[in-house]
Order: C-alpha cells, then sequence, then structure tokens
C-alpha cells in the first residue's frame, strides 16, 4: 500500500502527521465496510492464532517482530540492519491500536515493522520536500508473506485492501488532517 497526501505544510508538521498515523484506530473507521473487514479479520487473527492486528504489542495479543524471523531470512527483526545512527531513535512514537514496533525516526521519516503469522511487514511515512516551503506526506506498507498460508491469505485480502480498506485509510487520514488545518 502506498498513499500520498497533498498539503501544504512545513518541515516541522511531521510531528503531527506522525502522531496521527500512530493514533489511528481503523476499528473506528468511518466506512462500515473497511470496519467490518478488519473486525473480521482480528476476531479470525484471534481464532485461528494467526495474531491480531486491533492491539498494540504492548497490549498483549500481537505476535512481536524478533519472536518469528523474516520470511526468507534468519533475522527477526530489521533493527540489527539499522545503520548506528538510526538505532533508538524512535522511542516516543507508540501505536494506540496496531501491533507496529517502531524501527527508527528521523526529522522527516519513521519506520515500524509488525509480525504476525501470516507477513512480516514495514510501514515507512515520510515527510517530503515539495519544493517552497510546501512538504507532502507519504505512506508506504511493505509485506512479506510467510510461507504458502501468508502468500494465499495476501492474494484472498487483495481486492478488499484495494476496493475498501486503503481508500478508507487514505480519506481518514486526509479528513483528520484537514480538520487539524482548521
Amino acid at each position: 500500500m502506498s498513499g500520498l497526501y497533498r498539503c501544504t505544510v512545513g518541515a516541522e508538521d511531521f510531528d503531527a502527521f506522525l502522531d496521527m498515523t500512530v493514533s489511528a484506530d481503523p476499528t473506528n473507521a468511518d466506512s462500515l465496510p473497511a470496519r467490518f473487514l478488519w473486525a473480521v479479520r482480528d476476531r479470525l487473527g484471534s481464532w485461528l492464532d494467526l495474531g491480531r492486528i486491533s492491539v498494540p504489542v504492548d497490549g498483549g495479543g500481537a505476535d512481536v517482530p524478533g519472536e518469528l524471523p523474516i520470511p526468507g531470512t534468519s533475522e527477526s527483526s530489521l533493527t540489527d540492519r539499522l545503520s548506528h545512527d538510526l538505532r533508538d531513535t524512535a522511542a516516543d512514537p507508540h501505536f494506540d491500536s496496531l501491533p507496529f514496533v517502531p524501527l527508527y525516526r528521523t526529522n522527516l521519516e519513521f519506520a515500524a515493522e509488525l509480525s504476525n503469522k501470516t507477513v512480516h511487514g514495514v510501514m515507512h511515512l515520510a515527510w517530503v520536500d515539495r519544493g517552497a516551503g510546501r512538504y507532502q506526506g507519504q505512506l508506504a506498507v511493505y509485506v512479506k508473506p510467510r510461507g504458502r498460508l501468508g502468500a494465499a491469505y495476501m492474494t484472498f485480502i487483495k481486492p478488499f485492501r484495494y476496493l475498501i480498506v486503503y481508500p478508507a485509510l487514505l480519506r481518514h487520514i486526509e479528513r483528520d488532517w484537514n480538520a487539524r488545518a482548521r
């Protein structure tokens, strides 16, 4: 998934963008179909021991990066791949309702990872300089499926993600950003 948020803001607004993103709660999305799909995935994840997606890691019920290896590697987290200047830079952001663990943060970037029995994923937020003092927020989520189950799961949910969940998420973030700007 990736999204672009077009707004005229300054470099100093990245903190607000980051805070808004990590506090997002998909269980309270404006879109009823998106809320329903999120609840179904969370319930199935709990019942089938796939990992919950509507709880923060420190809230229990979510798999923690570090417990399962990243598909195709012996590593269990991307933390060891970070340059030394990026390590331990993301202590402040805490997700309110998503099972992401912060990896790093700079003045204009943030990354966090999630791990469950279906995927290992990374969310990346960037604050891109568009010139003339204007910045644009960008969000991308990169996912690596775990084996056949993860690949089948990602294939199955793809139309729901692109037709329902992602558009609802982008509308929600845009609405909240615009409300904040007013």
